[in-house]
């Protein structure tokens, strides 16, 4: 029974990332894009009408794939040598994501949908923070895959859940930091030209991506 509702947890997290993640690359790579060029008129149609439907589906599919996300982490760490810096990096990532959804992303976008007076600014900072989930989530896909299919190379393991050898990994701390960086910007900065562009966000995904690979497997 263990084994089987793990077995069930594992598809339900992937499914309902599909749609979490699914939505962020539409919002992303097409309603943005749309937006920009729209009529006033069609502008309004969309933010009435389609955006909080679509809101909808993304909030609550985040929230569901992080709380099935909590209980692989659980099931993983019960695992001798199943846990390891990859898994941590890619939790770290998907939580901050998940957090940005429901802290920045979400009440942001209800003033822009209500036309608030603030609607522009508002507008910006779940802008911004929408556009760092899109860069974060390359690195936290590959390491979904990672956690699941590679245990080999300079990945030290968190044995039986206890404060193993991981922990003092360089490459967990510099990842961490990374993280910590990038989510810096995404509550206090603004957005850099390199995040305006669809392209870039998806070259820089792309780079980081292969960043953190080597870092973990190398280092």
């Amino acid at each position: 029974m263990y084994e089987y509702l793990s077995q069930l947890d594992r598809f339900l997290h992937v499914l309902f990332g599909i749609v979490w993640i699914g939505l962020l690359y539409y919002f992303n790579f097409v309603g943005a894009g749309y937006l920009k060029e729209a009529t006033p008129e069609g502008k309004k149609d969309v933010l009435q009408k389609l955006v909080p439907k679509a809101l909808w589906y993304f909030r609550w599919a985040a929230l569901l794939t992080f709380l099935t996300g909590l209980y692989l982490l659980y099931y993983v760490s019960e695992i001798p040598g199943a846990y390891n810096v990859g898994i941590s990096l890619g939790a770290t990532m998907a939580t901050i994501m998940f957090l940005n959804v429901w802290l920045i992303i979400w009440p942001n976008q209800k003033k822009v949908i209500a036309g608030a007076q603030d609607a522009a600014e508002a507008g910006a900072k779940a802008a911004l923070a929408s556009r760092t989930n899109t860069l974060l989530s390359f690195p936290m896909l590959y390491f979904m895959i990672y956690s699941a299919h590679i245990n080999f190379g300079n990945d030290p393991l968190l044995l039986g859940g206890e404060l193993g050898p991981g922990w003092s990994s360089y490459s967990l701390w510099v990842g961490i930091l990374l993280i910590i960086a990038i989510e810096w910007n995404a509550i206090f900065g603004k957005m850099r030209k390199w995040l305006e562009s669809v392209k870039a966000v998806i070259h820089s995904g792309l780079i980081l991506t292969v960043f953190y690979g080597a870092l973990v497997h190398f280092f």
